[in-house]
């Protein structure tokens, strides 16, 4: 699945390049933010110019489409990349969404009455 990277910097990067991505999650809204790319085709490195803070995960991807927007205030850049292979941020994704799975089962056997109960004990056998 294609990814719609935006940044605001001016991030020339050719069609069909390799890039390697590095992303930081926000810790309050879950979200990844583009803190690093690195062009592997050509070597240049683009990169935040604030600290890098907590937890970042990479992946490789290939670049579909490269759009510069330049204004007033600045420039805008719009990358659409193609991963390759399974990254990091896929996986945490998909971690997400089970956790999230996991506790709504948890909620539906509570709701239906199975947690709340004493365990019936067993009459003792005699032979």
């Amino acid at each position: 699945m294609d990814r719609t990277l935006v940044l605001t910097a001016e991030v020339a990067i050719a069609q069909g390049h390799r890039v390697e991505v590095t992303e930081r999650f926000d810790d309050e809204t879950g979200e990844p933010s583009v803190v690093g790319i690195v062009d592997l085709d050509t070597g240049i490195r683009y990169q935040r110019s604030e600290p890098q803070r907590g937890e970042t995960s990479r992946w490789i991807g290939r670049v579909l489409e490269c759009t510069i927007t330049l204004h007033a205030g600045g420039a805008r850049t719009e990358l659409t990349v193609d991963p390759i292979g399974q990254g990091a941020t896929e996986a945490r994704v998909a971690l997400r969404g089970a956790d999230e799975a996991a506790d709504a089962a948890k909620a539906e056997a509570d709701r239906w009455g199975g947690a709340d109960r004493a365990p019936q004990t067993e009459a003792e056998r005699f032979w």
